[in-house]
């Protein structure tokens, strides 16, 4: 049962490349197989969210957030009758187009673009990756998903000005996307705001005291906890509060999702695309909750001074790697440095660095820089 305001795979504005239709899958769901199966997808598993892995086989990666982005998702969508196996898609697609290294890799990437006057953008990225990086198929590059996939991995978390943009003239820039989009970004706040709580308490970098002091939500779920389970250990309190935190925002989303369409008078797809803001948001007061606890994780986690030498390295590879190549393009791999030929170097070489895992930009760069 599918809400009027829903995409119906039925609708979609389908494939550039058209396909015959699968027996018993729909194209969404295709789509989101497609980017399971994707290498970008994999490469996922060696990438860092905020913490490498090579510290603790427990923090979480690239891919087990995206996971863990796709479960909050399909919830969310469930809940509101939406299009289930779209949003699948597009949780499992918003992170394939980041670069190694976590945020720092992606600062040092836009860094050195910036120096040709252009920029690094992951959204854009993914859409590269999808419409043409990854070989798969005779018939056509790139993963040929659907245009709903396609747009919704763009606009997720951000409009994009046409004028800025004519390349992406084709994703009606000058819409809304559908709300099976424009809950990804919300359902990947949640994500990590809960989930870098529970790294930066394993990894021992947030004391339960500071949360308790700074993120008034997660204190008033612990007090609570403490209350009612005195005897419980510090840990198994800590992650039940966290638990609730989740909730919380899960639900509080939902419900205002659903009332603002009430409100709206919302009936159709073209009325969420027309309607001059996005209508997937968190109550103010959630959104309170949820700034304070994302204030708090950049204050004492991101920019803690025990992680500072772990992005300054990331940030000096990524520079030296793009660097080296540029000086010596005739040392990219042979397809890259055919993709030179057609386009920017800088901006091929971009591509080759952001596709990266963390473990092969390390193995690169103690192979060509020392």
């Amino acid at each position: 049962m599918l809400a009027e305001y829903a995409v119906r795979v039925e609708n979609s504005r389908g494939r550039r490349h058209p396909e015959p239709e699968h027996p018993y899958r729909t194209a969404f769901q295709r789509d989101r197989d497609r980017v399971i199966h994707a290498r970008a997808f994999r490469r996922l598993e060696d990438k860092t969210q905020v913490f490498t892995h090579r510290i603790s086989d427990h923090f979480r990666t690239r891919l087990t957030h995206t996971i863990e982005v796709a479960q909050i998702s399909r919830t969310i969508a469930s809940r509101l009758h939406l299009n289930a196996d779209l949003v699948e898609a597009l949780a499992l697609a918003h992170d394939i187009g980041h670069p190694p290294f976590g945020h720092a890799g992606e600062i040092a990437l836009d860094a050195v673009m910036r120096r040709h006057g252009v920029r690094f953008d992951h959204n854009l990225h993914a859409l590269r990756i999808v419409e043409s990086f990854e070989k798969r198929y005779i018939d056509f590059a790139g993963l040929n998903l659907t245009f709903e996939v396609r747009e919704g991995i763009i606009k997720h978390s951000r409009d994009y000005d046409a004028n800025e943009h004519p390349e992406l003239s084709e994703y009606l820039l000058d819409l809304r996307p559908p709300l099976e989009a424009q809950l990804i970004d919300l359902a990947d706040e949640i994500a990590y705001n809960t989930a870098d709580l529970d790294d930066g308490f394993e990894a021992k970098l947030l004391r339960i005291e500071e949360m308790l002091e700074r993120v008034g939500i997660f204190e008033r779920f612990y007090r609570e906890l403490d209350k009612q389970h005195p005897q419980a250990s510090i840990k198994l309190k800590f992650n039940e509060a966290l638990k609730r935190m989740l909730d919380r925002f899960v639900t509080g989303l939902i419900e205002t999702i659903a009332e603002r369409v009430r409100q709206a008078g919302i009936h159709t797809l073209e009325e969420v695309r027309n309607w001059p803001e996005r209508l997937a948001v968190f109550s103010p007061e959630v959104d309170c909750e949820r700034r304070e606890a994302k204030k708090f994780l950049y204050e004492r986690l991101y920019n803690n001074p025990t992680l500072q030498p772990q992005k300054a390295d990331a940030e000096q590879i990524v520079t030296e790697l793009f660097d080296h190549w540029l000086s010596h393009p005739d040392e990219l791999p042979r397809s890259y440095q055919q993709m030179a030929g057609t386009s920017l170097l800088p901006r091929t070489i971009c591509d080759y660095i952001a596709g990266m895992t963390d473990g092969f930009i390390l193995q690169q760069h103690r192979r060509l820089v020392g």
